[in-house]
């Protein structure tokens, strides 16, 4: 038996495959202690005493602790001369006429920040030899201080990281002669082995901010599972050990809407799509994606102030969910989101919320059964609902109907927002594509959504409340590899890329193994990359006119960086069928407006379509 679990703002997601049938579960979340929800919905799912073979758990833990500031005590090391090298960053500004602007958090303050002096240049020689007595020196400063976890920078590492790996040796070195637990170290060359030191500074910070609180709680869930094996699912689309997620948590930030982004193309390919638009409406936010016969990545993003360079499916969040409330600002328009009442204390409709939110928005205008609610499990507070959306409509001068409609449309507004960002602003209509709708509040809205962008189609896909854990039992075990060959030939990196993906697969038990390989390419003299297959480098000209309108034939295109994606491919056993038999629980209301029809595939999936 294998269980996937998707941990959500508001619900924690369960979904059991034995082999032969498909069982879904919903709890809800508990912020405190994740894995608290977790265990309780295995002993719900299974029964006492019960275990499956393998789990595969999509985390906020790394998420959470960037945003809430609650990572681990933890201090910046770089070359001589770069000790402001995070502060500087871009020179970008938020608030480019603001004077007073806050400067943004810092994970590791200016106490924390520390300098050696050494050199390594760009073509990885060494002009500066690393000075051991100052690595003693820092050693003792970093116990002195505290600190749990050391992210390192060194410059032009990327082109040799042996300065890194002196460093962290020395200090494992140090701190068991003083007797002491040695620091969590992430090194930068390990995590991004790529030029331009200050997304590959902040990228090794973060991992290093959140890998050990990461690594303390799917050590506390491993041994609470027992035999249990445990894989963590990462931004990518694909699963990686408990062990690897603890060394490398940067690359579960966005392991929920990644699962939900496999699940949505595997039920759009089994009810006859090829091209698609994911919207997945969960409690506390909406993240969309677009599929067009094959997945978008991106290897830049932004999590809170702190950029995020690491390959990952390219998904548009926003905080725009169920549980988004519903407030006036200054000037009393009407907002909804970011601000979530979440898990706890949830909506007004569940009984203990005091904000109103989206989803009792939606039980206001019927377009939720209070009956069905979490598959009849739990029972809402109509009466609570209306009591309060009054007093909410009274401050617009409207009725709890119109108030309810109001915030709905702001809500469609939102969402509306981020679907084009990811089809219009790329360069696709979205026309041309369906809506796959899921999550427990996407079919609430997805029809209006799909009347307002004129997209033909909708579909629900049977399992649309839990699709995000579902698309994680389906993903097979992927791992990035990348190392810029800025001046170099790319063959022989990508021989070594592999060699090591490949060591790396053997290693966690994946017999067959996929590699496909990928290069960044630019024109001389731009500063950014797009990055293309290997073996389709040729047609970079035609993808960048598509892209960015037109394209320089005249001038040399440049190989910045090569990437190897290997994908571990899971045995045809442990594979979920998604025409397999269901227990069918339903775990999301769907809202069709007039003027749609619908119909039932064969594969259980509701597939709504404007007009006749």
């Amino acid at each position: 038996m294998r269980i996937g679990i998707d941990t959500g703002g508001t619900f924690t997601d369960l979904v059991l495959w034995d082999g032969t049938r498909c069982f879904a579960h919903k709890v809800r979340s508990t912020p405190a202690d994740p894995a608290r929800a977790i265990l309780q919905g295995l002993e719900e799912l299974l029964g006492a005493g019960r275990s499956a073979a393998e789990v595969v758990h999509g985390s906020t833990v790394a998420t959470n602790a960037v945003l809430e500031g609650k990572g681990a005590r933890t201090a910046f090391v770089t070359t001589e001369g770069f000790e402001d090298l995070l502060v500087i960053g871009r020179q970008n500004r938020r608030e480019l006429y603001n004077f007073f602007a806050p400067a943004p958090p810092r994970l590791a303050p200016p106490e924390l920040t520390f300098s050696l002096p050494e050199r390594t240049l760009h073509d990885g020689s060494i002009h500066t030899a690393l000075d051991p007595a100052a690595v003693e020196e820092l050693a003792g400063k970093l116990q002195d201080l505290g600190v749990e976890s050391v992210a390192v920078c060194l410059l032009h590492s990327y082109a040799n990281g042996a300065h890194e790996s002196s460093l962290a040796e020395k200090l494992k070195v140090c701190a068991h002669a003083a007797g002491r637990e040695p620091p969590f170290v992430s090194l930068s060359h390990q995590i991004l082995p790529e030029y331009r030191e200050y997304e590959r500074a902040a990228t090794t910070l973060v991992n290093a901010y959140v890998s050990p609180l990461m690594g303390r709680y799917l050590g506390r869930l491993a041994n609470q599972l027992g035999g249990t094996r445990l894989r963590v699912f990462q931004s990518n689309g694909g699963s990686i050990s408990a062990a690897a997620a603890s060394q490398s948590a940067v690359h579960t930030v966005l392991s929920g809407p990644a699962g939900g982004v496999l699940g949505a193309a595997a039920a759009a390919r089994a009810a006859g799509f090829e091209r698609i638009i994911s919207f997945d409406m969960g409690g506390t936010s909406t993240d969309v994606s677009l599929y067009d016969g094959g997945f978008s990545y991106t290897t830049e993003t932004t999590l809170g102030d702190f950029p995020i360079r690491v390959p990952m499916l390219d998904i548009h969040s926003v905080g725009a969910g169920g549980g988004s409330i519903a407030w006036l600002d200054s000037a009393g328009a009407l907002r909804v989101g970011p601000q979530s009442a979440a898990a706890e204390p949830g909506p007004v409709c569940y009984g203990e919320g005091e904000q109103i939110t989206t989803t009792d928005a939606n039980l206001v205008l019927g377009r939720i059964d209070p009956a069905r609610f979490l598959g009849g499990r739990m029972r809402l507070d109509v009466e609570r609902c209306h009591n309060y959306m009054g007093r909410f409509a009274k401050t617009l001068g409207v009725s709890a109907e119109e108030a309810a409609r109001a915030i709905v449309n702001v809500a469609n507004s939102n969402m509306e927002r981020a679907i084009r960002k990811v089809s219009v602003e790329r360069g696709h209509d979205p026309r041309e594509f369906a809506l796959l709708s899921f999550g427990g509040a996407g079919a609430q809205h997805a029809c209006e959504l799909a009347e307002r962008l004129e997209i033909p189609h909708v579909i629900v896909p049977r399992h649309a409340g839990v699709l995000s854990a579902l698309g994680m039992l389906a993903a097979d075990c992927v791992r990035d590899h990348s190392q810029s060959v800025l001046g170099k030939p790319a063959g022989p990196v990508f021989v070594q890329l592999v060699a090591c993906a490949a060591k790396e697969l053997a290693g966690q038990g994946f017999a067959e193994a996929v590699y496909e390989r990928y290069i960044d390419l630019r024109y001389r003299g731009q500063s950014y990359e797009i990055t293309v297959p290997w073996e389709q480098r040729e047609s970079f000209p035609e993808l960048h006119r598509k892209l960015y309108g037109y394209d320089h034939q005249d001038r040399e295109v440049e190989q910045v960086t090569a990437r190897v994606k290997a994908i571990g491919v899971l045995a045809e056993a442990e594979k979920i069928d998604l025409a397999a038999p269901s227990d069918d629980q339903e775990f999301s209301s769907i809202y069709v407006p007039k003027g749609w029809s619908e119909h039932e595939d064969e594969a259980g999936n509701l597939v709504l379509r404007a007009g006749k």
